[in-house]
């Protein structure tokens, strides 16, 4: 069972490494929406520069739980901007289905992770974390009372939503070139991405975007749990939450770009600009 703690679960499982195994994961479910699938392939160069537009994810997410009120205002404000520009035949990215399904790809990911290697949280505090990660949608743009209030309702949701997924095209392109990145330095994480990948994904959705797997490679994902599960809750915290530390202090500083948390600077909005285009 997973610990009591006073501190939000959001807060307490955000900024787990361990959450970071499943990032392919919850782009693959993103884009196995034909709507995010498209407005990705048409706005996006996620596929060409896969470590940018995965900045941008941990961006919204730790600076969504962990910035300041002032940070968290300017930073929703440059995804919504963002936003505002994706549209196109068949698509609206601030569409509220597509909303509340990009929030929920990125609340059901990090649970289940979190819950692979702590193990499962008790009932109050799924309630609890359910409640606190609304954060992710209502930041977009959706209206709060349209995210699930129980974590029944978001079960009967994302059942739903699953059976309505279909991998087209443009996410089975997207899926190629993300996991087979030009840039060679990349390849091993990618590798490793595509295994946890393809062990979490629901088998059938895992045949439609032709991730290759056989008894070896679930005998791979399952060790890698294993060994994770055994290892990475005796690591101390600090260690843990390196990842969500660097990205803080890259976000406040400009280290990897514009310092989307910083104040704009008042004699000119290209701050504001130059990080709604680092988003992108």
């Amino acid at each position: 069972m997973g610990r009591p703690s006073d501190e939000s679960p959001l807060r307490r499982i955000s900024g787990e490494a361990c959450v970071l195994g499943g990032a392919g994961y919850a782009v693959l479910l993103q884009i196995a929406h034909p709507s995010v699938a498209r407005g990705v392939y048409d706005h996006s160069d996620f596929t060409t520069r896969p470590f940018n537009r995965l900045l941008g994810t941990l961006y919204f997410v730790y600076g969504t739980v962990y910035g300041t009120e002032e940070e968290k205002e300017r930073l929703h404000a440059i995804v919504r901007a963002m936003h505002r520009k994706v549209n196109g035949p068949g698509y609206r990215a601030l569409d509220d289905d597509l909303l509340l399904w990009v929030a929920a790809t990125l609340f059901q990911s990090a649970s289940r992770l979190h819950a692979m290697v702590f193990g499962p949280l008790d009932e109050e505090e799924r309630v609890r974390h359910l409640r606190e990660a609304a954060v992710f949608a209502t930041a977009l743009g959706l209206p709060e009372e349209k995210w699930p209030a129980t974590p029944e309702e978001f079960a009967d949701y994302w059942e739903a939503a699953v059976e309505r997924l279909r991998v087209g095209e443009e996410a089975r392109r997207i899926t190629e070139q993300l996991f087979h990145p030009a840039n060679v330095a990349l390849r091993p994480l990618t590798r490793v991405q595509l295994l946890l990948t393809g062990g979490l994904l629901p088998p059938e959705l895992r045949e439609r975007f032709a991730i290759p797997w056989s008894p070896v490679r679930q005998r791979r994902f399952d060790r890698i749990v294993r060994t994770t599960r055994a290892v990475y809750p005796r690591v101390p915290r600090p260690l843990r939450f390196l990842p969500t530390t660097l990205c803080l202090r890259a976000m406040r500083r400009g280290t990897l770009g514009p310092r989307w948390l910083a104040p704009p600077r008042r004699r000119s909005g290209a701050g504001f600009r130059g990080a709604g285009k680092a988003l992108g």
